[in-house]
């Protein structure tokens, strides 16, 4: 997972490069969480463009950092997301809580 946070827009930036399972879900949340808290940041930005795979332990880290951002008055959204992810999130509603956007 590559991290990049820009100061003038106050937005946090993951691309995730990995898939999304119950194998890697927790060192993504341990290095979002500590991101998070270290810039405290407006916007949070998912990029899934290089995730090909996700299971509900992906929704779950997705969740936990959706909660912990609104914590702190942020925003998190996701974006380049698959067709295939893109049913997951509906299916769960997801989707409810955090858009996805064409473009950062």
């Amino acid at each position: 997972m590559n991290v990049r946070y820009i100061e003038k827009d106050k937005l946090l930036y993951f691309d995730l490069t990995e898939e999304i399972d119950h194998h890697t879900t927790e060192e993504i949340r341990r290095r979002a969480d500590y991101e998070i808290e270290r810039y405290m940041p407006k916007r949070v930005i998912f990029n899934f463009n290089s995730v090909s795979f996700m299971d509900s332990a992906g929704i779950g880290m997705l969740l936990g950092r959706y909660k912990m951002v609104k914590m702190i008055g942020g925003e998190l959204g996701i974006i380049n997301v698959k067709k295939n992810i893109r049913k997951v999130l509906e299916m769960c509603g997801i989707l409810k809580l955090i858009p996805i956007y064409e473009t950062v």
